[in-house]
């Protein structure tokens, strides 16, 4: 039984569904009509739910946060057009993991795999990636920051996708070993070397599909300890749930 530890921000996804037939008489607004309401966990909950539905076998832990982080999408059911999108739990500072307690120690050394899921709300200070990835010899990260090469010296991959990799274009040329950088329905790119999805599909939701590439590239690993055919696979799950509407799993 492989053991992973995840830690990062927990939130819950919130899909609310409806139908939109006229423009409002007070404002240049749609006005929506709610039909179906759809939860599901989110953040680096999604990563755990993925990992799950990928290897029921695995023993996973999640380490997280006690605030409660909300993201509510308005959606037209019929085109699936996101209307808005409204985050609750963010204005209030999220405390920060700053103390590993005996038992996350042991946690973290026991492990077969650290992810990192870091949504950037302030859970995971850089100082704090840095001691847990020294105490793993096998760790992803897969975060929002502009990182430093103190923050990736012991994290075996770091997954970015076109925009995080823009942001974080100097460290990436200097250490292209360490990065997998998502490219949408182009595939995926790691030293230098891009492998294409093995079935491109049209994108109908592309929400907590970065979550489903971590997941999936690390249970083939844990397999198989290939990065192509860890990338191909994650490549193939990707493509799955952007085919769907909402946050879901392959």
């Amino acid at each position: 039984m492989k053991k992973i530890l995840v830690i990062g921000e927990l939130g819950e996804d919130v899909f609310v569904y409806g139908q939109v037939k006229r423009i409002c008489p007070e404002a240049p607004v749609p006005v929506f009509n709610p039909e179906k309401e759809v939860r599901n966990p989110g953040m680096a909950g999604n990563v755990v739910e993925n990992l799950i539905a990928l290897d029921p076998t695995a023993d996973i832990v999640h380490l997280h946060q006690p605030e409660k982080i909300t993201k509510t999408r308005i959606v037209e059911g019929k085109s699936n057009q996101m209307l808005v999108r409204i985050d609750d739990g963010e204005l209030n500072p999220i405390l920060p993991l700053l103390l590993l307690s005996p038992r996350n120690v042991d946690t973290i050394q026991e492990s077969d795999i650290i992810i990192l899921s870091d949504y950037d709300k302030g859970y995971l200070i850089p100082e704090m990636i840095t001691k847990i990835s020294s105490m793993n010899s096998l760790t992803i990260l897969d975060t929002k920051k502009k990182l430093t090469e103190d923050v990736i010296k012991n994290i075996t991959f770091v997954k970015l996708n076109e925009n995080e990799y823009q942001n974080n274009i100097d460290l990436v040329n200097q250490y292209p070993e360490k990065f997998l950088i998502t490219l949408g329905s182009k595939g995926c790119k790691h030293n230098e070397v891009v492998y294409p999805s093995p079935r491109p599909q049209e994108t109908i939701d592309v929400s907590g599909a970065g979550d489903t590439f971590v997941a999936s590239f690390t249970v083939k690993y844990l397999e198989t300890k290939d990065i192509e055919k860890s990338l191909i696979f994650a490549n193939e799950m990707s493509s799955i749930v952007v085919s769907k509407k909402g946050v879901s799993t392959p």
